[in-house]
């Protein structure tokens, strides 16, 4: 799992770029690439920390699948960065829960994460939309569960190794079938970023569990993202608004209205639990992400149902090129 990890940080830090030039959905602000690299750190890093003490504890928490995950998952969620991030971070820390107290990963326990994984991330949207790296979460998902089913929940290497191959060739025909499921896809004739990420953490996965090396030939023929495409983004219309993300403490109810409010106030609103206990009081952690207009309206809503921590407030629109002054200091 840390190698997973540590090798999906190095996929992404040598991908943003690509991955950057064709984020084009939800909005196109040419940052996913960026926000999955980032969260993905955050997770290895944090995974990497598990060997940190030498105590007994430290090694029992070395050698539970789940509970490693569990903790790579819990400092993507706080960190997390984006729609694209975000998603990850929750798909992150599901798939950590069929896993708890595990020493190895199986094919039964691989379907089954990344059933419960997709699941989460799918519900975690107030609006989700197929065409998106949830589809490609679900596509994986779906064929790991078929091969285990196809082979009687048989828990051997071989198996599991059949699951990952699965897995990840379901992922690149969702990745393709992307490009037809959302007009803003079809039109600009690309594959959705978010999607390419996940595929690329997926064939992580497979590399580090199978001693195997990634796949290059996989992104052969995705449409925008050879090297030579051009930054498709930055020929889409500019999106005004910031996008809100914060941590925050709040009962069932509360956690309830605010997702309402936040549907009312703007789009693309995830809403996740960080972790599963609830506090003395019955409230749980969450990890919220909108995209508003004004920022002022949310943060107040979120202020009067709660003590964010971590709050962060980012302009959706970034500075492009064009808008940025020459040596002269004329716009460009």
């Amino acid at each position: 799992m840390k190698r997973w990890l540590g090798k999906a940080e190095t996929t992404l830090g040598n991908h943003s770029d690509r991955l950057n030039a064709i984020n084009i959905f939800p909005v196109a602000d040419g940052d996913t690439g960026t926000n999955l690299y980032l969260t993905v750190r955050a997770a290895a890093h944090a995974a990497d920390g598990t060997a940190a003490s030498g105590t007994a504890a430290s090694a029992e928490l070395q050698n539970d699948v789940g509970a490693v995950l569990a903790r790579a998952g819990q400092a993507a969620m706080d960190q997390a960065r984006g729609n694209s991030g975000t998603l990850f971070a929750v798909f992150l820390c599901a798939a950590a829960e069929p896993l708890a107290g595990h020493t190895r990963v199986s094919a039964p326990l691989l379907a089954a994460a990344l059933n419960r994984a997709q699941l989460r991330a799918w519900s975690a949207l107030s609006d989700p939309v197929p065409g998106t790296m949830l589809s490609v979460m679900e596509a994986a998902a779906r064929a790991a569960a078929a091969v285990d089913s196809g082979h009687d929940g048989d828990d051997s290497n071989h198996t599991l190794g059949l699951a990952l191959d699965a897995a990840v060739e379901a992922a690149v025909e969702a990745v393709i079938r992307t490009e037809d499921q959302l007009a803003a896809l079809q039109t600009a004739h690309v594959v959705d970023a978010g999607g390419v990420g996940m595929l690329l953490i997926l064939d992580c996965l497979r590399s580090a569990v199978l001693g195997e090396e990634l796949q290059d030939e996989l992104l052969d023929g995705l449409h925008g993202y050879d090297v030579q495409d051009p930054h498709i983004h930055a020929g889409m219309p500019r999106d005004e608004g910031v996008e809100v993300m914060c941590t925050i403490e709040l009962s069932p109810l509360d956690a309830a209205t605010m997702r309402q409010r936040l549907d009312e106030m703007g789009d693309s609103v995830i809403m996740s639990q960080v972790g599963g206990a609830a506090d003395t009081s019955g409230r749980y952690r969450w990890r919220v992400h909108v995209h508003v207009l004004d920022a002022a309206p949310a943060v107040a809503l979120i202020r009067s149902l709660g003590e964010p921590s971590d709050i962060s407030v980012s302009e959706l629109a970034l500075p492009r090129a064009s808008d940025l002054p020459d040596p002269d200091g004329h716009e460009r």
